[in-house]
Formats: structure tokens, sequence, C-alpha cells
């Protein structure tokens, strides 16, 4: 048999061989939570267009949850009014698996074929471990829409952006008219220096939301005047899955979690990302940016449950492609490789469920807040790839040509002193709560 045939059906067992372990995994790990926030969204539009009830008046049967995201965002949602339940889950989970395999392939494809690795293979392997990924099975086990906006800012900053697309910043726009939270992209633009991008963002967001407004008057009205501020119906502050800045200070003290000691903590975390953000602009590396951005919004919000942290998987993924660049057997791609199997670890692990119930003492401060603990250090430590070429090559219509220094997405490619040192590398490294 040919050697390229072994080679293939090696590498089909080994992703058949995954797939098995990944589901037992899922089978035990994975915990079910019955489409809990779809069906939140689902009773909220029913209750809207065929109740002839208010939007934001609409709580879960037996639950404080309700709609909380900006009326353009029940705009966009609309249509799930007129399906079937079954339906709606079809197509809640099968958006969410469409956009992850599209995003992962931006980042994961330039890897392989920088390392030489078959690339449908690396893709199998990146997409079945992505499934185990705890942040990633919660958002398509609640029906949530984490991963919809991380991939609209990805078309952003990973592929119009980096081609000097006049168009960049609608998909950052549309995020922030659907949940605010995306925001923080506005202002990584303006951070680093992106006018126009950054306009373009404001204006989307600005007309989405004046289109809903005119739509739905009462609603929107409803939204900005009382439904935004009232933070009892996204759930309790001290709780586990909120792996925030603000659960951190408020686990300490639940009853009367420290706001200064919170706002103190934003404005340190914001500083860092601000220096670390114009750093990766001007290696011309938007995916780190993307990544550094996704962290600090993480930690920064005053709410950030487990199925929020789908925005750590570019930094995860990154790591990865920092430490395949560095020299083969070099201490600096041990050290980042690991680093990226340990995160990737604890982010599978559950871990800190372990503290659900009690979060006291020394052990329960650090294993209670893991996931803090992950975003602080992509965020202090994920590195600027150097060899990134300044924003703007490649044209607006395809990739760059072979052997430019930047992909299409925005992904760089190694200079050809780090590509001969990569040459022949051949293996892959292996809350009961409601609307979010």
């Amino acid at each position: 048999m040919a050697q390229g045939a072994k080679r293939t059906i090696g590498q089909v067992v080994s992703v058949c061989g995954l797939a098995v372990a990944v589901a037992l995994f899922l089978s035990v790990a994975a915990v079910r939570h019955g489409f809990f926030d779809l069906k939140v969204y689902y009773g909220a539009l029913n209750f809207w267009v065929h109740d002839g009830g208010e939007i934001y008046d609409f709580l879960k049967p037996g639950t404080q949850y309700g709609f909380t995201y900006p009326p353009f965002a029940a705009l966009a949602m609309l249509p799930m009014a007129a399906l079937p339940w079954t339906s709606a889950i079809v197509v809640s989970v099968a958006a969410s698996v469409l956009v992850s395999a599209v995003l992962i392939w931006w980042l994961v494809d330039p890897i392989a074929r920088r390392a030489g690795w078959t690339r449908w293979y690396a893709l199998a392997l990146a997409l079945l471990l992505a499934a185990a990924f705890e942040p990633m099975r919660e958002t398509v086990n609640f029906g949530q829409v984490n991963m919809l906006l991380l991939f609209l800012v990805a078309v952003d900053l990973l592929r119009l952006l980096p081609a000097g697309n006049r168009w960049a910043g609608v998909g950052i726009g549309l995020a922030a008219a659907i949940k605010l939270t995306p925001g923080i992209f506005v202002v990584y633009l303006l951070v680093t220096g992106r006018w126009r991008a950054a306009l373009t963002a404001v204006g989307t967001a600005a007309t989405a939301s004046l289109v809903a407004a005119a739509l739905f008057p009462d609603a929107s009205r409803e939204f900005w005047t009382s439904a935004l501020w009232n933070t009892g119906r996204v759930g309790e502050l001290a709780f586990v899955s909120n792996q925030s800045l603000r659960g951190v200070v408020a686990r300490l003290n639940p009853e009367h979690p420290s706001t200064l000691a919170w706002a103190v903590l934003v404005l340190a975390t914001l500083a860092v990302w601000a220096w670390r953000s114009r750093a990766a602009a001007a290696a011309g590396d938007e995916a780190t940016g993307l990544a550094l951005t996704g962290a600090v919004m993480c930690l920064i919000s005053p709410v950030t449950w487990v199925h929020h942290l789908v925005w750590l998987l570019p930094g995860l993924i990154l790591l990865v492609d920092n430490g395949m660049a560095a020299p083969a057997r070099s201490r600096r791609r041990r050290v980042l490789l690991a680093s990226a199997a340990i995160g990737y670890g604890f982010l599978i692990s559950r871990i800190v469920w372990a503290w659900e119930k009690d979060f006291t003492g020394v052990d329960g401060f650090l294993g209670s807040n893991t996931y803090v603990w992950i975003s602080l250090a992509l965020l202090l430590f994920l590195p600027v790839r150097r060899w990134a070429a300044p924003a703007g090559l490649g044209s607006a219509g395809g990739p760059p040509p072979a052997g430019s220094a930047v992909e299409a997405s925005g992904v760089a490619q190694l200079d050809q002193t780090e590509r001969g040192r990569s040459a022949g590398q051949r293996h892959v490294v292996g809350r009961p709560l409601a609307v979010r």
C-alpha cells in the first residue's frame, strides 16, 4: 500500500477514535440544560407575537428569567416565532455548529499549511476538540448566541479589516446591536486607530437599533429605560458560573461585594488590554487583537457565564500557532504548547463547579475562579506574532498571493526563516440560569 494511502487511513482511524472519545466524554461531562435559554427566547417571542404581550414582560414560568437582549435582537430572532419548537432547536444548533466550523477553519488552516499537516485532518481534530470545550458545549446546550456574535466580530477582524475592506465594522456593529458586550470591539478599533471601521461599527449599531425602535417603539422604550437596568433578570453575581472580575469580587463577599474594588480591577485590566492591543495592531496581528479583546470583555463584564467564554477559543488556538512557529524542540515551543494544553484541559473539566456550594477559603478563591485566571493569563501573556505583516495586505476580493505574509483571514504566515524551522513537522499537538 502506498505511503500516502497508509497515512490517510491512519488519519481517518485517529479522527474516528477521537470522535468516540469525545462522545464518551460528553456523555459523562456535558450537562443537559434542555435548551433553557432558547426556551426563554422562544417563549418571549411567542408571548410578544402571538399573545399580544410585551417581550420584556415575559418571564419563563417558574423562573425570574426573561428576554434581556436589545430590541434588534428580538427583530433578528423574530422568525423563530413562526417555527415549531423542534425546528427552533435544529436551527439554533446548526447555526452554532456552522459558524464555529468556519471560524475554526480560518484560525487552524494557516497553521496546518505552515506546519505541513493535512488540512482536513487538522480541521477535523480541531472541531472535535472544540466540541468538548465547556463554553462551546454550554452554548449549544443552552441554545445561546455566543458563537454567532463571535463569528460576526471575526468576519470584521479576520477577513474585512486586514483586506482594507470599506465594510469593516459592520459585523461588530451588528453584534453590538444584538448584545451590548461586543461593543468593546468598537473601543478596540478606536484604541488601535481604525477610525473608519469604528465609525462604521457605531453607525451600523445605531441604524439597527433605530430600525428596531421604529418598528417596536414600546419594546424599545421598555428595554432602554427599564429592562436594561434590571440586574435581577440575569442571575446572582456570586454564582460560580460568573467567571468575571465582578464574580471574583462578589464571591469574596456575596452580601456586600465591593464596587470600588471591582472598578479598580477593571481599570487596571483595561490599561493592560489597551497597551497589548496596540502592540498587536502595530504588528498587523488582528487575530491576537480579537483574542485579547475577547478575553478582556469576559473579564470586565459584570456577568460572564461559563458559556460566554467561547471568546477564549481564539486565544487557545493562537497559543498553538505561536508554539508551532517556535523552533522545534525549543523551550518556547514546549511552554506555549503546554500552556495551550493546560488551558484547554481546565476549560473542558468543569473544575469551577467543584466549588458551586462553597467557594470560601484559599482553595475556594483559587478554584472557583479558575476560568478568570485563564482569561487573565491570555490577556497578559498571549504572544503578539511579530512576523505578521501590516493590516491591509491582500486584496479585498480574495486571499493574497502565494507566499504573502498574511492570510485573508488575518492569521499570519511565517517568514522564510521560521518556515524553514517548522518544515517537516507532521504531528498535531494534541446553574440553572437563563438568558445571560
